[in-house]
């Protein structure tokens, strides 16, 4: 996979506030090697391209987070359309029911 959505700044500019610089580089590499984990178990493997790896492309592990997410929505896209009985169950699946999911997962943790 050789896009890494590089071209994300010309769209919102650089500049904004940054509301997850809570978050350490190390920390990203973490959740860049789940999100790499689950997507791999989809279809085929992404590269070992993360700071440190032995094909390290030289973005940060937060700039993959973002593209290895985009991959794994993707991939999981593919499994519902690939599970559902008609392609309404699939619009309801990648609709409504995704929609809710990620409301429920916005809502802050009590």
């Amino acid at each position: 996979m050789d896009d890494h959505g590089d071209d994300f700044s010309v769209w919102v500019g650089d500049g904004q506030p940054d509301p997850f610089a809570y978050r350490t580089e190390e920390d990203w590499a973490a959740i860049a090697g789940y999100v790499r984990h689950s997507a791999n178990k989809l279809g085929q493997p992404l590269p070992l391209c993360l700071p440190g790896e032995p094909q390290a492309c030289g973005r940060s592990s937060r700039q993959h987070v973002m593209a290895w997410g985009a991959e794994l929505k993707a991939r999981a896209q593919r499994v519902i359309e690939d599970a559902a009985p008609s392609p309404a169950h699939a619009t309801y699946a990648s609709g409504p029911l995704y929609q809710h999911h990620l409301a429920t997962l916005r809502q802050p943790r009590a």
